[in-house]
C-alpha cells in the first residue's frame, strides 16, 4: 500500500511533469525525469531510447514465469493550457491536457510497490511509452529490437476517461478503441489570372465533388463491425487573394473504422475516388498518411484478469461508454501479447481530454496503481 509520504512525494512528481510538456516525439526530458525516478527503486533491467524516447523499467524474479507489461505514455498535447493552478504549464501552447502525467505518476507508483514487495515469479515491465499522441510511438517501441528481451505474454493500460464517475472503470472484451489515420490529398493544377481563369486548371470543382465523395464513404452511426466515419478536418483551396484564380487544394481526411482490416480497405476507397475525379479535372494528385492508429481490441482472458483484480480490491468497473469512436495506439502492443485497456472515470462532470482546462486528478494515482499491482500479483504471485 502506497503511505501518505509516496502520494505526497508522486502528487509533486506528476506536477511537476505537468509543468514541463513536452510533444510526440520530443519527450527527452520528460524520458529524463522519469529514468531519475525510477533508478532509486532498483529495477533490474532500464532500457532507454525505445522506439525514441521510450523508457522501460524491468522488475526480474529470476523465476521461470510470464512478462507482465503495464504502460504509460510521455508526450503532452500542442495546446495552450487554461488554467490558474500553480502547476499549470510553463510551456507556452503545449500542455499535459490528456493525463498522460498521471498516467506515468501511476506506473512510477507501482514500481515502488513492487520495491518493497516484489512478484514471485516472471517479470513486470514498466513501460513508458513516446509519442501515443500522433499514434507512432507504440509501433516504434515494438520494432525497436531492445523490445524483443522485454516482449512481454500480458499488456495492460489505463487511460483515464472523464464522464464516467470518479474511480470507477469501464472495460470490456472486443473493440475499446476505433482504428483511425489521416489522409492528407494535395491536387496540383495551374494558376491563372482571376480574370481569365480558363488560363489555368483550377482544383475548386475536384474539391467541391470530393467533399460529399469522401464523407459519403462513412458517415458514422452504431459504432459496430460496420462502422466507418470519415471527417474533413483541413481544407485550402488556392492563396487569399483576389487576383490569382487557385492551382492547388489541400484536403485533410480523418477515416475511422472499428478494424484495421476495414481500414485498409477504406483508404483503397478513398485513394479510388479522389483519383478518379482529379484525374477527370486534369489535376496532379499526391497523397500522405499521418496518425495512423491500430484498433484497440482487448483480448477477452486479458480482460477478465482485469476485471477480477478489480472486484477484488473493490473497484467499481462495467462497460459504460464503450467502444469509443477516440483512437489510442494501445492496440499495437496487443498485435504480440493478450492486452486490455481501462478506462478510469475521473469524475462525469470533468473537463474532457484535449480541453484547454482538463487537469489530472492527483487521487486517482493510487486507485490505478492498486488495479495494476493486483493484476501483477494475480498473474506472478
Amino acid at each position: 500500500m502506497l503511505s501518505n509520504s509516496d502520494l505526497v512525494e508522486l502528487t509533486a512528481f506528476r506536477r511537476e511533469l505537468h509543468r514541463h510538456p513536452e510533444l510526440s516525439g520530443q519527450e527527452a526530458d520528460t524520458a529524463r525525469r522519469i529514468r531519475a525516478a525510477l533508478e532509486p527503486l532498483g529495477p533490474d533491467e532500464l532500457l532507454s531510447g525505445l522506439g525514441g524516447h521510450g523508457v522501460a523499467a524491468v522488475f526480474d524474479t529470476g523465476v521461470d514465469g510470464p512478462t507482465v507489461l503495464f504502460r504509460a505514455e510521455l508526450d503532452a498535447l500542442p495546446i495552450e493550457e487554461i488554467s490558474e493552478t500553480p502547476w499549470r504549464s510553463t510551456v507556452p501552447g503545449k500542455g499535459h491536457l490528456c493525463g498522460h502525467d498521471g498516467h506515468m505518476t501511476m506506473l512510477l507508483a507501482l514500481g515502488r510497490l513492487l520495491q518493497r514487495k516484489p512478484v514471485a515469479r516472471g517479470r513486470v515491465v514498466l513501460m513508458f511509452q513516446p509519442a501515443e499522441e500522433d499514434g507512432s510511438g507504440a509501433r516504434a517501441v515494438v520494432a525497436d529490437p531492445s523490445f524483443e528481451v522485454i516482449r512481454p505474454d500480458w499488456a495492460f493500460a489505463i487511460h483515464n476517461e472523464p464522464g464516467r464517475p470518479f474511480g470507477t472503470v469501464s472495460t470490456r472484451a472486443g473493440l475499446i478503441n476505433c482504428a483511425s489515420r489521416g489522409l492528407e490529398i494535395r491536387l496540383t493544377g495551374k494558376t491563372a489570372h482571376a480574370a481569365n481563369p480558363e488560363d489555368g486548371t483550377s482544383p475548386a470543382h475536384a474539391v467541391a465533388r470530393l467533399i460529399p465523395a469522401l464523407e459519403g464513404l462513412g458517415q458514422g452511426g452504431k459504432l459496430d463491425d460496420d462502422f466507418r466515419l470519415v471527417t474533413l478536418t483541413h481544407l485550402r483551396v488556392g492563396e487569399p487573394a483576389f487576383g490569382v484564380a487557385p492551382g492547388e487544394a489541400v484536403l485533410f481526411a480523418t477515416l475511422r473504422t472499428a478494424h484495421d482490416e476495414a481500414m485498409a480497405a477504406m483508404e483503397q476507397d478513398a485513394r479510388a475516388r479522389v483519383t478518379d475525379i482529379a484525374e477527370a479535372e486534369g489535376l496532379e494528385i499526391s497523397f500522405a498518411l499521418h496518425d495512423i492508429f491500430a484498433a484497440s481490441i482487448n483480448d477477452a482472458e486479458a480482460t477478465a484478469v482485469a476485471v477480477a483484480a478489480m472486484d477484488a480490491i473493490g473497484v467499481a468497473n462495467g462497460d459504460q461508454g464503450l467502444p469509443m469512436r477516440a483512437s489510442e495506439d494501445f492496440g499495437v502492443f496487443g498485435w504480440g501479447a493478450k492486452a486490455a485497456m481501462l478506462c478510469l472515470g475521473p469524475g462525469e462532470d470533468h473537463a474532457a481530454l484535449h480541453n484547454p482546462d482538463y487537469d489530472f486528478p492527483d487521487d486517482l494515482i493510487p486507485i490505478g496503481a492498486a488495479i495494476f499491482e493486483r493484476i501483477a500479483r494475480d498473474l506472478l504471485g
